[in-house]
């Protein structure tokens, strides 16, 4: 049996141990304990109280533990100690004393749940989440506007969330800001909450915090907190059609010795500034030359679509993306990319058209079919793949090439010539030089 000095001597060495790893002063982006909207200050509250209720029993509990261990202990050459039968006074006590410590976590839990199911206010702005494996559709209705995988939010102005789910369970999460929230078949679940007018503008985390597949943990967003004259901007923006910025022309890449540790270093580096090389050069690993060729440039632009120079509002909005939302997911061994390709976007554009990629996704004015993300202003994004990989040409060239590589259990086939659909066997018909024309017509969608 440990003397009272050595209990002591643990007890201390965990109390500094807990002590110490208080004190830590790293960047927690993720944290819940750093709420920026009433929904989160009200679950942090909570969490406090349960916390010092919690602790409240568990110090006393364990002090009279120790106490009876200390106190009663077996000694040498006394008797065993007298068997009493019950105790009237100590039996009221210790189930009234529970329940009174139940009445005290329960009236501010129930309040909790109260405040947090009501009712949005009318004003709020409406948001549908629709969660699909592994991506996040977001809606606003009112505004009748839909985009992929980055949520744009208002400062100062309630935001209520209609959550549905298009297969699986799924959960809502942005840690800083509120939830989580299941998504269920069947059912629609709501949230609402209001990012601190007090705050910048800033980007925050998502996840999905319920196990719904191979890529679970690859199902990210980002949410983005504007002022509210910018969040109108951003969705006029976003209402518009197509918007290409026409690229300076870059200089191609040669291939070289190491260039696949290269490039992925330079899209990372690229992500971190705010940048994207949306002129579509793409560097790499070059392996044999493909049998195809890209197609032939046409002349002239689709009616739907208008040349500018600027950088594309998104970019003047957060010419700095931070660091803890720069996805460093590195790029799969083995998937391989010609060297030296510099994309063409009105070539891209006529590819685009007649390549399967436009049953499956939208951009207004050129292809209508909802099943995956929108990609209308795609060019804008800062993420792919759900936040898996920057939206570079580094990326986005492999990711059309062969998503499954790129992000376990992707439903978006290989694009890539000869390779083959996991699912469907089907094989890919595009090489890599016309990837490289889809990549510049992508990027340059502001």
């Amino acid at each position: 049996m440990l003397r009272p000095r050595r209990l002591v001597a643990a007890a201390l060495t965990v109390v500094l141990t807990l002590a110490l790893a208080a004190c830590s002063n790293q960047d927690l982006p993720n944290t819940t304990f750093d709420p920026h909207t009433e929904f989160g200050r009200d679950i942090d509250a909570l969490w406090d109280t349960l916390l010092l209720w919690g602790t409240i029993v568990f110090v006393l509990v364990e002090a009279a533990l120790i106490f009876v261990v200390v106190r009663y202990r077996r000694r040498e050459g006394r008797p065993e100690p007298k068997h009493v039968h019950g105790n009237t006074t100590l039996e009221i006590l210790w189930t009234v004393l529970p329940a009174v410590i139940l009445v005290l976590i329960a009236v501010p839990t129930v309040r909790t749940i109260f405040s947090s199911q009501a009712a949005a206010p009318a004003s709020a702005i409406r948001v549908n989440v629709i969660g699909h494996q592994w991506w996040w559709e977001f809606e606003y209705p009112q505004y009748g506007i839909k985009t992929a995988n980055e949520l744009y939010l208002p400062t100062g102005r309630t935001v209520a969330f209609e959550l549905r789910t298009q297969d699986v369970l799924h959960s809502f999460w942005i840690p800083q800001l509120g939830g989580k929230r299941d998504l269920i078949g069947n059912r629609t679940n709501y949230l609402w909450f209001t990012p601190d007018s007090t705050m910048g503008s800033d980007v925050w985390n998502g996840f999905c915090a319920e196990y719904c597949g191979d890529s679970h943990a690859n199902m990210k967003f980002r949410a983005f907190t504007v002022s509210q004259a910018d969040f109108e901007r951003w969705a006029a923006h976003q209402k518009s059609g197509p918007v290409v910025v026409a690229p300076a022309a870059p200089a191609p890449v040669a291939p070289a010795a190491g260039a696949s540790a290269a490039s992925t270093g330079a899209s990372q580096t690229a992500a971190k500034t705010g940048t994207t090389q949306s002129a579509g050069t793409i560097t790499g690993q070059t392996p044999p030359p493909s049998a195809g060729a890209p197609a032939t440039p046409a002349t002239g632009a689709a009616a739907t679509i208008t040349a500018v120079s600027s950088p594309g509002l998104v970019a003047s909005l957060f010419p700095q993306i931070p660091d803890h939302a720069v996805p460093k997911t590195p790029i799969p061994s083995g998937l391989t990319f010609q060297s030296g390709l510099t994309g063409d976007v009105e070539r891209g554009r006529q590819l685009y058209a007649r390549s399967p990629c436009v049953g499956c996704h939208v951009i207004q004015g050129v292809s209508m079919s909802p099943v995956g993300p929108t990609l209308t202003h795609v060019g804008s994004r800062t993420t792919i793949a759900a936040g898996l990989y920057p939206n570079d040409a580094e990326h986005l060239a492999r990711w059309i090439k062969n998503a499954p590589a790129m992000k376990p259990g992707a439903i978006m086939p290989p694009q890539g010539k000869g390779i083959r659909d996991p699912r469907t066997n089907a094989a890919g018909t595009l090489d890599d030089a016309q990837i490289a024309d889809i990549v510049a017509y992508l990027l340059a969608l502001k």
